[in-house]
C-alpha cells in the first residue's frame, strides 16, 4: 500500500430518463437537454446531470437534479445504478467519476427548468442520438446500450469535448462478471424487463429432466424477485395463463400470481413465493400428515373455483396409445398390460364423471412449504397440465405416497373435506393405471428413471390390491 497522497475525484450523476418509444418507431427513448449560456459545453446534448452536494447520496442527487433541471419526481424506490464511468477531459483538472442511473417511472412532464443554462429538451432513440453531444455522456449511453456496467473514457489533450463520428475512440467498455448459469435469450430478457423492469440477475432453474419447460428466477434491480417460464410448447402455456387468470385467484396467497404473459414467446412472468419443496425432504410423521390435509385443502379450493363440465369422448381413449408405447418396458410376466386393458374397460363403464378445474400435477415437487416444523404453510406452483378433469385426477400422483401410509390418504380427505364415492375409488385406480403406462413410458424415452420408477411402483401396488380383493 502506497504512503503517499490518497488519489480523490469529484462524482457526479447522470439521469437517464427511459420511455418506450412510439410503435414501429426507433425503440426506446432517453431525455436529453442542450447545454446553454456561460456552461461547459454549450450548445451540447447532455443527459440531466449535476455534482454531489457535500454529504448528499447519489441517489438524493440524481432524484434532485432531475427535479430542478426538468421538473420531474422520483421516488427512490424507481432509481437503479446503470453504468459508473471514469472520465478524463481533454483539458481541466484530472479525472472524475460518473454514475449513470436509469430511471423508468416518474410523475409530471420533463421540461426546461433552467433556461439560463438549458435551451432545448427532448425525447430521442437510444439508436438515434442527437449531436453534437458531449462524448463523455454519449460514453455513458454505449456502454448502457452494450449492457455493460461501467467503462473508462480517458480523452486526450487536442481531443474535442464534442463527440464526433469520426475521431478517436476513448471508451474502453468493462464487462460484468460472469454469471453463474446461463443467462436469459435476450427476447426473453426483453419481456421480463417490460414486465418487472430492469434485471439485474438471472439463474435458471429448470428441472433436470430434459424436454420440459425451462424457467428462471429473476432478480430486478430493486432486489425483487419473480420466476420467468418459457413453455416447452403452446398447449403447456394456453393452459397455465388461463389457469392464472380464471382458477389460481381461489388459493389467494398459497399459489403464484401472474406477472405478465407473451403468447408467441410461450413465456409468463410470475410472483416468488417463500419456501422449501418437500421433494426429497425427510420429513416427520406429523409434519407430513399436516402436510396432506392442506394439500387437500387446496386441491377442494382449486376444484371449486369454476363451475363443474360434462365430459366429451370416451374418457380411457388415449389408454391403449399409451400402453404401447410403454409395453415395451414393462416387466414380462407381471401382467401389467392385462391389468391396464382390465381396468381401461372398467373406466369405460364407470357412470360419466363431472369434471373440474385440476392442477394436473400434483406431487410434491411442485408443492412448497413456507417454514420449517408441523405448522409449515402449504402452497402449490406450476400450473402448465391444469385442465377440466375429474377430481380423482388430481390425486393419482399423490397416491404414490399414500403407499402403507394410510394416514396421509385420509389426512388429505380430511382437508378435501369429504370421503370418496365407491364409484371414485375405483376411478381412483383406473386412472392411476393410466397414469402409471404413461410415466413409463415418458420416462423410458425421456431419460427421466425417477418418473418412470414411480409408474412401475404404480404398477406393483395396483396388481397387489387387486390380488387381494376376493
Amino acid at each position: 500500500m502506497s504512503g503517499g497522497a490518497r488519489h480523490t475525484v469529484p462524482v457526479d450523476v447522470h439521469l437517464v430518463l427511459r420511455r418506450d418509444g412510439e410503435p414501429g418507431g426507433g425503440g426506446p427513448e432517453v431525455l436529453l437537454s442542450r447545454r446553454a449560456g456561460p456552461v461547459y459545453a454549450a450548445g451540447m446534448w447532455h443527459l440531466p446531470s449535476g455534482h454531489l452536494e457535500p454529504d448528499e447520496g447519489m441517489v438524493d442527487a440524481v432524484i434532485r437534479e432531475a427535479r430542478e433541471e426538468t421538473g420531474v419526481r422520483i421516488e427512490a424506490r424507481d432509481v437503479s445504478v446503470a453504468v459508473t464511468v471514469h472520465h478524463r477531459p481533454p483539458r481541466g483538472a484530472g479525472s472524475r467519476i460518473g454514475v449513470f442511473f436509469d430511471v423508468r417511472r416518474w410523475s409530471g412532464t420533463p421540461r426546461v427548468r433552467e433556461p439560463d443554462r438549458c435551451d432545448g429538451m427532448g425525447w430521442y432513440p437510444l439508436d438515434a442520438l442527437p449531436e453534437p453531444m458531449v462524448a463523455y455522456c454519449r460514453a455513458g449511453l454505449d456502454a448502457y446500450r452494450a449492457g455493460r456496467p461501467a467503462a473508462v473514457h480517458f480523452q486526450e489533450p487536442g481531443d474535442t469535448v464534442e463527440h464526433t463520428a469520426d475521431g478517436a475512440d476513448r471508451t474502453r467498455l468493462l464487462p460484468a462478471p460472469p454469471v453463474a448459469g446461463p443467462d436469459l435469450p435476450h427476447q426473453l430478457r426483453l419481456f421480463a424487463e417490460q414486465a418487472v423492469g430492469r434485471v439485474a440477475g438471472a439463474a435458471e432453474v429448470s428441472a433436470v429432466r430434459g424436454g420440459g419447460s425451462r424457467v428462471w428466477r429473476i432478480t430486478g434491480a430493486d432486489g425483487g424477485t419473480w420466476y420467468l417460464k418459457r413453455h416447452r410448447g403452446e398447449r403447456f402455456h394456453d393452459r397455465e395463463v388461463a389457469a392464472y387468470r380464471s382458477w389460481v385467484p381461489a388459493l389467494g396467497a398459497r399459489a403464484p400470481r401472474l406477472v405478465a404473459a407473451d403468447t408467441p414467446a410461450r413465456a409468463v412472468v410470475v410472483t416468488a413465493l417463500a419456501g422449501r419443496s418437500p421433494h426429497g425432504m425427510l420429513l416427520g410423521a406429523a409434519a407430513e400428515t399436516r402436510l396432506h390435509h392442506e394439500l387437500g385443502r387446496l386441491a377442494s379450493a382449486l376444484h371449486r373455483s369454476a363451475p363443474e363440465q360434462q365430459p366429451a369422448g370416451s374418457p380411457a381413449a388415449p389408454v391403449k396409445q399409451h400402453l404401447e408405447a410403454a409395453r415395451p418396458y414393462l416387466e414380462d410376466g407381471d401382467g401389467d398390460a392385462e391389468l391396464v386393458l382390465a381396468l381401461a374397460a372398467t373406466y369405460e363403464e364407470l357412470p360419466r364423471p363431472v369434471l373440474v378445474p385440476t392442477h394436473g400435477d400434483l406431487q410434491y415437487r411442485n408443492v412448497l412449504l413456507a417454514d420449517e416444523g408441523e405448522d409449515a404453510e402449504v402452497k402449490l406452483l406450476d400450473f402448465e397440465r391444469s385442465q377440466y378433469a375429474t377430481a380423482t385426477r388430481d390425486m393419482v400422483r399423490l397416491g404414490d405416497t399414500w403407499t402403507a401410509r394410510p394416514e396421509l390418504r385420509d389426512a388429505f380427505l380430511a382437508g378435501y373435506g369429504r370421503p370418496l364415492s365407491p364409484v371414485e375409488e375405483l376411478r381412483l385406480d383406473c386412472e392411476a393405471a393410466f397414469d402409471a403406462v404413461s410415466a413409463i413410458a415418458y420416462g423410458a424415452t425421456h431419460h427421466d428413471p425417477g418418473t418412470a420408477e414411480r409408474g412401475r411402483r404404480t404398477l406393483h401396488r395396483l396388481r397387489t390390491t387387486a390380488a387381494r380383493r376376493p
